[in-house]
């Protein structure tokens, strides 16, 4: 096994890695990338989706993002405690199920976001746990997740101060559901990352309760966004499979 093999879980059919480092060295030969940022961009984009608006991604809330949106034609999401009744969307997937549905959105995110918007040549799908099993049969129905057609999911995490990953439960069980849901529809074989995250998941329980505990769904409720931890964690209510085409995520099925 050369080096690139081992960095890239070669031959392994199904794959999971890490942030946008994890996305560029898994992404090249692979079928496609699963993005999991289960707080919240990917499941801001299931509810979005869900309501008919194509949603953008875009690595950073800054100065250049509402250009970017108007060159789009596409509103622009503010941060979520800078909602008004002109600017009603945010990274909130409670806020986004509130708001007028606009045709399309600029999603910010340094996470989920971002490593959507660094993934190239490459299909790019976005799962959390509301749609992880209906991602997994797409992908299967596509006769992808084998080793010669090989999927690799990436959960996203979260950033410390200083820049440094922080990887997160709630993402490492998205990415276990995500696999999980692969393996119960034939993908395979699985490395032995995707092994530890499907077992992960599938042996934590209550997954809803472990998410709406973990240090992210304490954080969010302690800000005020507990609604968002309770919309993350409906688990398998949505059927859409985002699917990032010509620059922005569109129902597949």
């Amino acid at each position: 096994m050369t080096d690139r093999e081992w960095a890239t879980q070669r031959p392994w059919g199904v794959r999971v890695d890490w942030g946008r480092a994890g996305a560029r060295a898994l992404g090249p030969g692979s079928a496609c990338v699963v993005v999991v940022d289960v707080l919240s961009f990917t499941t801001a984009v299931s509810v979005a989706i869900e309501r008919g608006t194509q949603v953008i991604p875009y690595p950073w809330r800054d100065d250049s993002a509402a250009a970017f949106a108007a060159n789009r034609e596409a509103r622009l999401a503010v941060g979520r405690h800078a909602v008004s009744a002109e600017q009603p969307w945010s990274l909130s997937p409670a806020a986004l199920r509130k708001a007028p549905a606009p045709r399309r959105l600029v999603l910010p995110s340094p996470n989920g976001s971002s490593i959507a918007a660094a993934v190239s040549a490459v299909p790019v799908i976005a799962a959390c746990l509301r749609n992880a099993t209906a991602v997994g049969r797409w992908i299967r129905g596509q006769g992808w997740g084998t080793a010669e057609k090989p999927v690799s999911v990436i959960a996203a995490g979260e950033h410390w101060g200083d820049g440094s990953l922080r990887p997160t439960l709630e993402d490492w069980l998205g990415a276990g559901a995500v696999v999980s849901a692969l393996a119960a529809y034939g993908a395979g074989p699985l490395s032995p990352e995707a092994l530890v995250a499907k077992g992960s998941h599938d042996g934590a329980g209550a997954v809803a309760a472990v998410v709406a505990r973990c240090a992210s769904g304490c954080e969010l409720a302690a800000l005020g966004f507990g609604d968002d931890v309770r919309i993350a964690v409906e688990i398998d209510e949505s059927r859409v499979v985002p699917v990032l085409s010509e620059g922005a995520f569109a129902d597949a099925t």
